[in-house]
Order: C-alpha cells, then sequence, then structure tokens
C-alpha cells in the first residue's frame, strides 16, 4: 500500500529512497517534511520518494485515485486498516478502478478524550502546510515534461474522502495552498470529495467561509451526517468546555445548503451509522452490518465514483436520506 505522511520518522528526516521507515508514535508534531512511503506485505514501510510514488500511481492499472484522510485519536496501524478494508470494498465491486492512498497526519495517543482531541486539533492545523506542498507537488510534477512526457499525461480520476477531524485537514491544507502559494485560487483538481462525520463547524463551508475552497477544488462535494453520531457529541463536549460552541457539520450537514455553492449536495446517513458501527455510529462509511460487506452509505460513495454524480436521476437534487 502506498501512503503518505508528515509523521515523524524514528530515523533522520532527510529522504532517502528505499531506507526504512518507522513511525515516532511519541511525536504527535506535524513535521515541515513530507515522505511518500510504501507499506509491505509483513507491516514494514520503506519510503520510496515523491517522484517515485507518483509515477507509480500513474503506471497501475487503477482509474481512479481516492485519497483518504483519516479523523482523529488513529494511528498509523488504525489508518492502514482502514484504507484497507475501503480497498478491499472497492475491488470486489470492481477490480482496478479504484485505488486508496491514505494520508497519515499526526494523531496522538494520549488517554483521555480532551486532551487527545485539542492535541489532534493542533495537529491537524499545522499539518497543513506541509500537505499543501503534496498538492503543489503533484501539479509540478505533472506539468514537468522531461519527468512526465506531456505526450503522457497522467489521466487519473482523482477524488478525496476526509473522515471525522479529516475535514479540519483538507479545509485547512487548502486554505494554506490558497493563501501561501495559488497567485489566482486553488484549481479544480478533485472529482469528488467526501466529507463524512465532518469534525467541523456546520457552517464552514458556506460561500465566504474558510472550507468553500473545497467546492472550488471539486466537482462534487458530498456531506454524509448523522444526528446521533457519539464521536461528535463528544467533540461538542470538548469544545464546549473550551467554551466553543458550533454544531458540526457531520451531525446536522450544512446549516443552509442554499448558502452553499451549488456543487454541494448532502447525505443524511442517521438510519445507519449506529448499525454500521454501534455503539458510537461515526464510522459508517465502509462496511455494513456485515464486516467485508458495503453498507448503503459505500453504495451511494460508490455510485458518485461511478457516474461523477451525487444524484444521476435529479440534476436538481441536493439531499436525500438514506433509509435501512
Amino acid at each position: 500500500m502506498l501512503f503518505i505522511t508528515n509523521r515523524f520518522p524514528t530515523q533522520s528526516i532527510r529522504t532517502r529512497v528505499g531506507r526504512r521507515f518507522e513511525f515516532d508514535l511519541k511525536n504527535n508534531a506535524a513535521a515541515n517534511s513530507v515522505f511518500y512511503c510504501r507499506r509491505l506485505p509483513d507491516g514494514s514501510c520503506e519510503e520510496i520518494g515523491g517522484f517515485n510514488l507518483m509515477s507509480e500511481l500513474k503506471a497501475s492499472p487503477y482509474r481512479q485515485l481516492l485519497i483518504y484522510i483519516h479523523g482523529y485519536s488513529n494511528l498509523p496501524e488504525a489508518v492502514f486498516a482502514a484504507a484497507a478494508e475501503f480497498q478491499a470494498l472497492c475491488d470486489a465491486k470492481k477490480q482496478h478502478e479504484v485505488l486508496v492512498l491514505p494520508v497519515v497526519w499526526p494523531c496522538d495517543d494520549d488517554l483521555g478524550l480532551v486532551k487527545d482531541y485539542w492535541d489532534d486539533q493542533k495537529a491537524a492545523d499545522a499539518s497543513a502546510f506541509s500537505l499543501s506542498r503534496v498538492l503543489g507537488h503533484f501539479l509540478a510534477w505533472r506539468e514537468d515534461g522531461a519527468r512526465n512526457p506531456t505526450e503522457d499525461p497522467c489521466l487519473k480520476r482523482i477524488n478525496v474522502l476526509a473522515h471525522s477531524m479529516g475535514n479540519r485537514v483538507l479545509r485547512e491544507t487548502l486554505w494554506a495552498w490558497n493563501k501561501y502559494d495559488l497567485p489566482n485560487g486553488v484549481p479544480l483538481i478533485f472529482r469528488n470529495t467526501y466529507l463524512v462525520a465532518a469534525d467541523i463547524e456546520n457552517e464552514s463551508i458556506h460561500k465566504g467561509e474558510t472550507g468553500e475552497l473545497i467546492s472550488h477544488a471539486s466537482r462534487n462535494v458530498v456531506v454524509y451526517f448523522a444526528s446521533d453520531d457519539m464521536a461528535l457529541r463528544s467533540s461538542k463536549v470538548a469544545n464546549l468546555k473550551n467554551k466553543i460552541a458550533s454544531r458540526r457539520l457531520g451531525h446536522t450537514g450544512p446549516e443552509d445548503i442554499l448558502l452553499t455553492p451549488s456543487n454541494v449536495f448532502s447525505v443524511d446517513c442517521d438510519d445507519v451509522n449506529t448499525a454500521y458501527d454501534p455503539p458510537k455510529g461515526h464510522t459508517y462509511f465502509r462496511s455494513g452490518t456485515t464486516p467485508g460487506q458495503p453498507g448503503l452509505v459505500f453504495e451511494h460513495i460508490w455510485g458518485t465514483l461511478m457516474t461523477g454524480r451525487a444524484f444521476p436521476e435529479d440534476e436538481h437534487r441536493r439531499s436525500t436520506i438514506i433509509r435501512a
């Protein structure tokens, strides 16, 4: 499995292609460096470098890429397990269609919700600067005629799925990229962007808000939410403890869909989230009630991957309810 990370290794931060890469799990600071790696079948990891990773993505038989940005309090092995499950579901649907590429950002492993939560928020914000460089690296590689000939461009469709606090990572990454590196706004680089159980404010993707850039970078933005998501209730408690009161996007969907750009869609998952992920109801976008068998949320995601539309049966529709 290929992956990208801005977690510190136990080794030097100097890139060396082919070296063993081991995560420093006690360090949840966001590295300024970015590491492009492969996880081997025995569970070890090696660094392969950015050009090699992107070249492997281009040469792979898969037609589409899905960048997976995980949520808070997820150490690397949990991220790899989640990505592998999603990959297996995709492969079962259609071989060589969607390749999952996890982005491992530095969550903490402290005990206790509130300390862990706030440490991870800081790490999510700090990750924006290094991960925005990944997007810049990709554009530079794609446009470099000497190393990636223009007569043989990379035509794979790129999608992104952000889960929980991974939505904060995505939002802040696009904001930092736009502010510091782009003269004319973010380019349209994602075909579909999935905001699942998003741990950001529910007005974040309104016009004029920081998260509006997500819609600028995407053809479609699909928000999946559930009002009884227990993990987001804990998030709300953590925010209230620090005197921040705001409903979460993953609880309510957009506060006002009419205030969002027209390519934003919302999907109410209240009827299935707890059945798929008891008792928290937070990780409901992969398997359904039977492990290894796709749930209805995954089926909706798969449908948009295949068609490029959130609701292909009705071009004017902007929301739906997934019913058990």
